[in-house]
């Protein structure tokens, strides 16, 4: 994983349904097309607002991918071209074998439509194939309900609850759930939730 995880910074997944890039400052206006509403960023620590944080979001993705951090991913609606959300890996640890698929969003017209679904199976194949975890976990707000029921569609396994885990913004302290699957359970779960 140490070898493969060198390459992430310029990887590109694709499917039938979307293509995952590396974020980049020309993805602005196709972000700005989907990023401010609100109800995206109900249950972020940050949130993309106006212009300001817009930029804040595509250059602190930038620098996070290019000193490793975390992997900024661009998702691009295949069927239109369009910017249609951003997904990442994160927490990444490749001496445990392990990393978060997270920071997912996606804007009004591509949700419920199967693009989280494919978006998901392309992080998580190449988590598990490609770069041999043992282990991704996601974590998302305990009131995120949409969320919580998203990730036990896609075959993940709830793990408990991490309480007062950060303040969000407002001042709220949030509780924060994780699920996880194993690599043991991902050839039931690729065959079963995501058809393969």
């Amino acid at each position: 994983m140490e070898q493969a995880f060198h390459v992430l910074k310029d990887l590109v997944l694709e499917n039938d349904v979307v293509r995952l890039r590396r974020i980049a400052i020309d993805d602005k206006p196709g972000y700005a097309r989907i990023a401010f509403d609100p109800d995206i960023w109900t249950y972020f620590v940050s949130t993309v607002t106006d212009a300001a944080s817009l930029d804040t979001f595509v250059e602190q993705g930038i620098r996070d991918t290019l000193n490793g951090t975390r992997i900024v991913f661009t998702i691009i609606d295949k069927r239109s071209g369009a910017v249609a959300g951003s997904a990442s890996y994160g927490n990444i640890a490749p001496a445990d074998r392990r990393l978060e698929i997270g920071w997912s969003w996606l804007g009004a017209r591509y949700r419920g439509n199967g693009t989280n679904r494919a978006v998901k199976s392309l992080l998580l194949g190449h988590a598990f194939d490609a770069l041999g975890c043992e282990r991704v976990e996601f974590k998302t707000d305990v009131l995120n309900t949409r969320a919580r029921k998203g990730l036990l569609g896609i075959g993940a396994k709830e793990e408990g609850v991490l309480r007062s885990f950060n303040v969000m913004p407002g001042g709220r302290r949030r509780d924060a759930i994780y699920y996880s699957i194993l690599k043991a359970e991902w050839p039931a779960v690729r065959a079963e939730r995501f058809h393969g």
